[in-house]
């Protein structure tokens, strides 16, 4: 039995990036043993060991044989069949894969109405969209916002048509909440003060006003990303829940359901106790957070200023491997994430992309090409980027017109006035 152990748990994380693999370990550490129950792969093979005797050649046959199956099937997998003995077949069941809920303010595609019913749906441009593309040995369904008001059933009906194709679940979002949510307290609060900005300070009052009702948005928004996934979580499933507009989504979804496995994580810097505990709402959004099972950053500094935050403003005990919370462990570590590389390297070949590099060797022939790849936002840096380069011209004219800055910005953030100030 240890035998085929090792050979499933081979076939499970053969190609899995690092930090997925150490992902969901931590969230479910016993998935080996739960994927061969589930497969009933082991009692096959013990049957066809059985079948023909102790022999551990024959044993050796039948296993190298199934791998083969599963290798020349992938994961379309219905029923293939496994020989129990002379005459006698009996079917397969269907490889076990697990099922991931990612949970995002946005979907991975972006919606554009062309009529009553009809939509017309594009890949959207952004960090987490090219990190998560990669993600395929997971039976995963995005759920989030499609970025657009959708108030009447019709249209609502044929927008969830629409994205099951692309494996997405839709969460509908008024205009009224989107402004007090997304614009409001998630890019008006949390964005600059994760980033060091600092709270607004124009008028004290109105600000205090408006920041109790953004609030209420923000958990109202939550609840509502809530409600989609417990209406769509099945058994089993792994939850993951991304960014800074979802910190209050862990506490709603383990409300709901104790045994829900849930992770969290963050895809900007977390700060330090110190500003962070300048929020009003500081011990709410940790408290919320660490009901996640597990809670991830992009580095381990931003992991040990959680920790601290949960320890200075909580008063919670802090461990090296997270923070003890109402009785449990709730793990907190740091996952650098990445992209899908060979799909980027795909597209070198592409006629289109290889036309487009001929014309830029053409048109910068002779010159150095310094690259910037930003998205359009007030912390990226890209005006003071841009005067460095400028200082630098001015200071060494050697280099005018032997070096040229190419700069691409991608306006994600067009809601937010600070952003388009940029353009």
């Amino acid at each position: 039995m240890e035998r085929v152990f090792e050979c499933r748990l081979e076939e499970t994380a053969e190609e899995r990036a690092y930090a997925w693999e150490q992902v969901h370990r931590k969230l479910e550490p016993n998935t080996g043993e739960r994927e061969l129950r589930k497969s009933g792969r082991v009692i096959q093979l013990k049957e066809v060991n059985e079948v023909n005797g102790s022999s551990g050649e024959a044993f050796e046959k039948e296993k190298a044989r199934l791998r083969e199956e599963v290798s020349d099937a992938g994961d379309g997998v219905e029923g293939s069949r496994v020989r129990k003995g002379v005459g006698e077949e009996r079917h397969e069941t269907k490889p076990f894969r697990q099922r991931l809920l990612v949970v995002a303010n946005r979907l991975p595609v972006s919606a554009v109405r062309k009529g009553e019913d009809a939509w017309s749906l594009e890949i959207s441009a952004g960090g987490l969209v090219s990190a998560l593309l990669g993600v395929k040995e997971f039976e995963a369904r995005w759920i989030g916002w499609a970025g657009v008001n959708v108030p009447d059933e019709i249209g609502q009906k044929a927008l969830t048509k629409a994205l099951a194709e692309k494996r997405c679940i839709p969460v509908f979002l008024d205009e009224e909440i989107v402004h007090q949510y997304y614009n409001g307290y998630c890019n008006n609060i949390l964005w600059p003060l994760f980033h060091y900005l600092g709270l607004p300070q124009e008028d004290r009052l109105a600000t205090t006003r408006s920041f109790q009702s953004q609030f209420e948005a923000y958990e109202k928004a939550n609840q509502m990303f809530a409600d989609v996934v417990n209406k769509h979580y099945e058994e089993g499933d792994v939850v993951w829940c991304h960014d800074y507009h979802l910190m209050f989504l862990p506490k709603c979804l383990k409300k709901h359901n104790k045994k829900m496995k849930v992770g969290w994580f963050l895809h900007t810097p977390f700060p330090s106790s110190e500003i962070h505990r300048t929020l009003p709402s500081r011990s709410e959004l940790l408290h919320s957070v660490l009901a996640a099972d597990l809670v991830g950053f992009h580095t381990y500094d931003y992991a040990r200023h959680f920790v601290s935050a949960c320890t200075r403003i909580l008063g919670l005990e802090g461990t090296p491997y997270g923070v003890e919370y109402q009785g449990k462990l709730t793990r907190v570590a740091a996952f650098p994430i990445g992209i899908d590389s060979e799909r980027f390297i795909r597209a070198l070949d592409l006629p289109a992309v290889q036309d487009h590099i001929k014309e830029l060797q053409e048109r910068f022939k002779g010159r150095k090409v310094m690259l910037g790849v930003d998205r359009l936002d007030m912390i990226k840096g890209i005006p003071q980027k841009i005067l460095a380069f400028e200082k630098f011209l001015e200071e060494d004219p050697y280099w005018r017109d032997k070096v040229v800055l190419l700069q691409i910005a991608v306006p994600t953030r067009t809601d937010v006035p600070e952003c388009m100030l940029l353009t």
